[in-house]
C-alpha cells in the first residue's frame, strides 16, 4: 500500500552562505539531527527520509537512524530534492520541512497531515503570522 504522506528533509552541504549547515552543531547534535527529531515527534519515523547529495549527511543520518535518500548534486533548492524523492518514493503527498529549521513546532506537520485531503489540487504551506516588527 502507498502511503498517503512521507515527510522529506532536503538537506545541502554546499551551501554558500555556510558551508556545511546541515552539520553545525547545536548543543551535541547536529543540526539536520535536531530537524529529524522535531519530525518524528509529529509522525513515525518510518514516513521520515533526508534527501541530500553528500555521504558526510548521509553518514551522520545514518549513524542516528535516519532513512536517507541519495539525490543529484544538480538540485537547484530543497524542492528539487523533494521531487526527486517523489521519483524514489511512492506517495501521495511529500511534506517539505526544510534542513535547517531545528526548532519548527513539530504541531504545523500535524496540522499539514489533518488538512492533507481537503483539497487534493491544492498546495499547503505552512506558515505564521509576524506578531512585531521587533
Amino acid at each position: 500500500m502507498i502511503p498517503n504522506f512521507i515527510v522529506v528533509i532536503p538537506a545541502r552541504y554546499e551551501s554558500t552562505r555556510l558551508p556545511g549547515k546541515p552539520l553545525v552543531d547545536i548543543a551535541g547534535k547536529p543540526m539536520i539531527q535536531r530537524v529529524y527529531e522535531q519530525c518524528i515527534s509529529a509522525v513515525n519515523s518510518d514516513l521520515v527520509v533526508v534527501a541530500t547529495d553528500d555521504d558526510r549527511i548521509r553518514l551522520a543520518c545514518e549513524s542516528f537512524g535516519a532513512k536517507v535518500v541519495m539525490t543529484s548534486s544538480e538540485c537547484l533548492t530543497g524542492t528539487d530534492r523533494v521531487a526527486e524523492v517523489s521519483r524514489k518514493i511512492d506517495a501521495h503527498y511529500y511534506i517539505n520541512v526544510q534542513g535547517d529549521e531545528p526548532l519548527f513546532n513539530p504541531i504545523d506537520i500535524k496540522l499539514l497531515i489533518d488538512n492533507i485531503n481537503l483539497d487534493k489540487d491544492d498546495i499547503l504551506m505552512g506558515y505564521c503570522p509576524i506578531a512585531s516588527k521587533s
